[in-house]
């Protein structure tokens, strides 16, 4: 049986590397995860970007976060940040909708552009393995503990804050945190 070369191997890996097929090692920005509107989305797409991960709720007393994530979306997209927006219902069933009324919600009263993503558990056994990387590779590591929990990562994939409910999107030691990502190429 012959077994192919190490230069063979190194040009496949360099070529599904190159095509977008991994995530910078140690990342939590690998795998797929279903948008809102139901198309697969491939997190090493976001791989070199800053990107703030958060997972959200249209029945929380921090809804009105989505007016100030948006802001930091608009502010800052065209330096490299995205937010991520993950509903969840795993606090207070706060996030009761389907994706449509959810992305209709978003739209209608506070104008969403950033990618939105379909209904996750955020907690527990049907945690996705973006948000087990999350939870584990933040400081501090631990369970989400509300809505509108904030996770930045930066272009090298690397988590590189994490940010609770009450700290918002306009809270100064967020946006100096993004500013510093962002400076960092």
């Amino acid at each position: 049986m012959r077994f192919p070369s190490r230069a063979m191997i190194a040009v496949a890996i360099a070529g599904c590397a190159t095509a977008g097929g991994f995530a910078r090692a140690g990342s939590p920005l690998t795998g797929t995860m279903k948008a809102i509107d139901g198309t697969e989305v491939d997190l090493a797409s976001f791989d070199g970007k800053v990107v703030l991960v958060v997972n959200v709720a249209s029945r929380c007393g921090a809804t009105p976060q989505y007016a100030g994530l948006q802001k930091l979306y608009d502010t800052y997209k065209d330096r490299g940040l995205v937010v991520l927006g993950f509903p969840a219902n795993d606090f207070g069933a706060q996030e009761p909708g389907t994706e449509s009324q959810i992305a209709k919600f978003c739209s209608s009263k506070y104008g969403v552009t950033f990618p939105m993503f379909a209904k996750i558990t955020v907690k527990g056994a049907g945690q996705p393995p973006l948000y087990k990387a999350l939870t584990a590779t933040a400081d501090p590591p631990g369970d989400i503990g509300w809505n509108f929990e904030k996770f930045l990562v930066g272009r090298d994939g690397a988590v590189i804050g994490r940010f609770k409910t009450r700290v918002a999107p306009d809270d100064p030691a967020l946006v100096a945190a993004i500013e510093s990502a962002l400076a960092t190429k």
